[in-house]
């Protein structure tokens, strides 16, 4: 059952009321007893959780958190040796594929 607010425009006061959903709205103001009692529109109260609480996380279906792990596993994976030097004096990456080869400044021949 909600709370609502109400106020008496004969005498400005204002008060909460617990209240059922169904039932009429009051109109007697309890300070001066006229009939001048509006109910007013609010906001509404805040969502309230009690205990522990929960996280949206918490109902993750099984292959998300298995994707996740997968991903948190490979994030953290590192390679003690990044680059190795091959014959032709470049170096290699972790996953074997060569680098390209650089560009000399002066590849035109001037004789």
């Amino acid at each position: 059952m909600p709370t609502y607010d109400f106020e008496c425009k004969a005498c400005g006061h204002a008060f909460e009321q617990f209240q059922s959903m169904t039932a009429k709205p009051l109109r007697v103001c309890p300070e001066c007893g006229k009939r001048a009692v509006d109910r007013l529109i609010g906001t509404g109260a805040g969502l309230l959780f009690k205990g522990s609480g929960f996280y949206i996380t918490d109902y993750r279906s099984e292959s998300y958190k298995q994707a996740a792990k997968t991903d948190s596993n490979q994030g953290t994976k590192t390679d003690s040796n990044p680059g190795t030097k091959t014959e032709s004096g470049g170096t290699s990456t972790a996953k074997g594929t060569e680098p390209k080869p650089k560009k000399s400044k002066g590849s035109g021949d001037s004789k």
